[in-house]
């Protein structure tokens, strides 16, 4: 068994399906149990480092609410500063902000202005890749602030919902990296 697929097989055991949640029919993957287990958070913590190190990242950027908790302690593990993206109005100060639109309307997240630069070079964590909207949000966001995308890095991706697809064009060759597609 490879070292990555050893580290699949253990974050894979510490996510809880819960059936029903928030609504019928969804099955909902929980990562608590994940999170409340330093040897399964560790590496998780470890993989999503060097997977933004390989990708010659400068700054991570986590997108609200548990790429908060994934990504700052990716970018303390590798050394580079961390960049939150939060809903629209939760930040003080000057900001970047980028709509996107919802299966039901619409949606706006931001970034401080001053926090990305010209050649900063941005790996975006997240938990969980579903449709894609938020990260193709948080890609253009980059973009305006005249960085560069090194990647987007998900613990999950859920393949039904084609989260990639509506990716590709907007990552612009940039990697997609999934450790868990379900």
């Amino acid at each position: 068994m490879t070292e990555l697929a050893g580290v699949t097989e253990l974050l894979l055991s510490r996510i809880r399906d819960v059936p029903d949640y928030p609504k019928p029919g969804v099955m909902f993957k929980d990562i608590t149990p994940l999170l409340a287990d330093p040897a399964a958070f560790a590496a998780l913590t470890e993989t999503l480092s060097d997977l933004s190190v390989r990708h010659g990242a400068t700054k991570i950027v986590g997108l609200e609410a548990r790429g908060f908790i994934l990504g700052a302690p990716v970018a303390l593990r590798a050394g580079l500063g961390f960049i939150p993206v939060r809903k629209a109005g939760k930040l003080p100060g000057a900001t970047l902000r980028q709509r996107y639109d919802l299966e039901y309307g619409s949606a706006e997240i931001e970034v401080h202005a001053e926090d990305l630069a010209a050649g900063d070079r941005v790996m975006v964590i997240d938990d969980v890749l579903a449709t894609g909207g938020t990260a193709e949000a948080a890609l253009r966001l980059i973009r305006r602030a005249d960085a560069e995308i090194a990647g987007v890095a998900v613990l999950m991706e859920l393949m039904s919902l084609d989260g990639r697809q509506r990716l590709q064009a907007t990552l612009e060759g940039a990697a997609l990296e999934a450790l868990i597609t379900v």
